[in-house]
């Protein structure tokens, strides 16, 4: 796997994210079970769920940028 699980740990202080976080969205650790005190997914990306960046990862920059697109639509017609 690349990077490394040394170089992870090296860089999230640097770049603002939680060590243990970090690795479990890489793939290097399993996410922490509810029974261990922590219901919450992982909170990296300030606020983005886990499995909402896994899914949009997979996909095209361009159908990235379309649903923020609807999202933003639907934010506006809610406000109004």
């Amino acid at each position: 796997r690349f990077p490394s699980a040394h170089i992870l740990r090296k860089i999230a202080k640097p770049l603002g994210f939680q060590e243990e976080a970090l690795l479990v969205h890489s793939g290097y650790l399993s996410p922490p079970s509810a029974s261990e005190g922590n219901s919450q997914p992982q909170d990296i990306w300030g606020g983005l769920d886990p499995y909402v960046a896994r899914v949009l990862s997979q996909e095209p920059v361009e159908l990235q940028r379309m649903v923020v697109a609807i999202l933003t639509i639907f934010k506006s017609i809610a406000q109004k």
